[in-house]
């Protein structure tokens, strides 16, 4: 479709994909959005989230840990990515019962496969930068309609640190005129949004607790002979007890206290970080499934930590998706460590939580063919709002 026409066009179906930190496969949600800016609606129509086979999720992974692979091995996953994408918004039309031709528009966060939020020195600069891969042509060729992708290299280049940039779409779908809501995402890392009561975009500010599932994920894997990815049903972790002294140890992390804004990765809390945390375990004679309840504790305090040392006021209500609000353990320890906060999943409210942050990038794609700034700078740190993402047309 030509783009002027799509940004005419009041109704939209639009296929949004994500692929997270923890690289466990591909979530494409297939939306209907009415409106753009705050007159927005979403209506969600299908999701699928499709895992990553094991080899294609360990290559991943390697190359994440920012030691493996060089330009011809970014090329060729970089396509293989784009082809999967491609695999998946085919996948999502078919579960939604929609034509693929019907489709207006994709938004495709890709993977992200290195991120430096704070500069480093660079053959004498100072460089930050982002690089999320996943060939956004293919889809583009494949459908036949616009697709948006490398959201997050604008708001860095207007001074922000590329992420978070869920909280727009949070302030446009869930802000309350009676609440003050606080909207924690999940994944590999966790996210928290503050949207206060009757608030405006400004008010708005969000950060990265620290790790989300990723440091779970691991010590799964290791417990599990690399049987299981994840704590399904947070089993293994009821299982055990949280360990105070190592607990506390965690929360000495020098990232719960670094001043906002802040946005942390797989560079912080991958490998090395569990290395260290698995020998830490050991000299206090924690056990493997002890360490394991630990970590999941850890999430939970991250979470408490983050809301109590930023922000203004007590939520009300916290809204919790993404993977972890699956993990009845998990959620069980955020009640007990937040108290005086009504901790909901979004099912409570009747949306999706495993297919929020796909819909984000709908929406967000939706944001970018109007021309209307999709990052919230109180979130990302940048100095402007601006307009996210490139189109391939």
């Amino acid at each position: 479709m030509d783009l002027w026409k799509l940004h005419d066009k009041q109704k939209k179906l639009v296929i949004g994909l994500m692929s997270g930190t923890s690289a466990d496969g591909i979530d494409a949600a297939l939306t209907e959005i009415t409106g753009c800016g705050t007159s927005t609606k979403v209506k969600q129509l299908g999701f699928v989230s499709i895992p990553f086979e094991d080899e294609v999720r360990e290559r991943i992974l390697k190359v994440v840990n920012g030691h493996f692979g060089g330009t011809e091995e970014i090329c060729l996953l970089s396509f293989l990515l784009g082809r999967l994408f491609t695999d998946a918004c085919f996948a999502v039309c078919e579960a939604a019962g929609v034509a693929p031709s019907d489709i207006d528009l994709v938004g495709s966060h890709g993977q992200t496969v290195w991120h430096i939020p704070v500069a480093q020195k660079y053959l004498g600069y100072d460089v930050r930068g982002t690089l999320q891969i996943g060939e956004a042509s293919l889809i583009n060729e494949a459908f036949g309609c616009p697709v948006v992708s490398d959201f997050r290299v604008r708001d860095m280049a207007a001074g922000g640190l590329g992420a978070p940039l869920v909280p727009y779409t949070e302030f446009l779908l869930y802000r309350d005129p009676e609440r003050n809501v606080a909207l924690q995402n999940i994944g590999g890392i966790g996210n928290i949004t503050w949207l206060p009561k009757d608030c405006a975009l400004e008010d708005v500010f969000a950060f990265d607790t620290g790790p989300g599932n990723m440091v779970m994920d691991q010590i799964v894997a290791k417990l599990t002979d690399g049987r299981l990815r994840f704590d399904d049903g947070g089993k293994l972790a009821a299982a055990g007890n949280v360990n105070e002294k190592l607990l506390g140890w965690m929360m000495e992390d020098e990232y719960l206290r670094t001043p906002l804004p802040k946005t942390t990765g797989r560079e912080r809390y991958g490998a090395p970080y569990v290395a260290e945390l698995l020998k830490k375990a050991d000299a206090f004679g924690v056990s493997l499934q002890d360490t394991l309840s630990t970590a999941t504790m850890f999430t939970a305090c991250c979470i408490a930590s983050g809301a109590k040392d930023h922000f203004p006021a007590n939520p009300d209500r916290l809204i919790v998706g993404g993977g972890g609000s699956l993990n009845p353990t998990l959620m069980k320890m955020i009640q007990q460590v937040m108290p005086k906060t009504e901790v909901l999943r979004n099912e409570d409210l009747g949306y999706d939580s495993e297919a929020k942050e796909a819909v984000a990038f709908a929406v967000l794609a939706n944001e970018a063919v109007a021309g209307i700034p999709g990052n919230a700078p109180g979130a990302t740190g940048a100095s402007k709002p601006v307009v996210l993402g490139k189109i391939s047309q």
